[in-house]
């Protein structure tokens, strides 16, 4: 048997600057982008090089979705991005205005630092530790 997580949806306020955030300052694809109806599209974006595991962006429908949005995980951090290569991700992020929550630090998992998106979601920028 084999299975994976095949997206992660995420609440935006808005579809098209969600894209241009994760495409622009996170290098991220756009693998689909489909209108549903006139308020809902099916928006899929991938991080360089990822196969399997995408976002779904969700634009927030109503208030109440609204008030979740920069805050799915109770302001904790929400969503984990692993790198080959932190040092050159965390430059080039911080050179696209990328807010980092603290100083990268060195962890027995890996290498590591919080960061926000546009909406405020925490994430990890990870290099783990490769084990041989």
């Amino acid at each position: 048997m084999k299975q994976h997580l095949g997206a992660v949806a995420l609440l935006v306020r808005d579809y098209d600057e969600a894209i241009a955030f994760y495409t622009q300052r996170l290098r991220f694809r756009v693998v689909a982008d489909t209108v549903l109806s006139p308020t809902k599209r099916w928006v899929v974006l991938c991080p360089p090089g990822a196969t399997e595991t995408h976002l779904l962006l969700a634009q927030a429908d109503g208030p109440e979705q609204a008030l979740s949005i920069g805050r799915q995980a109770g302001g904790r951090v929400f969503l984990f991005l692993h790198t080959d290569d932190f040092w050159r991700d965390f430059h080039a992020m911080q050179a696209q205005g990328v807010v980092f929550d603290e100083e990268p630090r060195q962890e027995p998992y890996g290498t590591v630092a919080v960061f926000q998106d546009l909406y405020g979601n925490k994430w990890d920028l990870l290099e783990p530790v490769r084990i041989e």
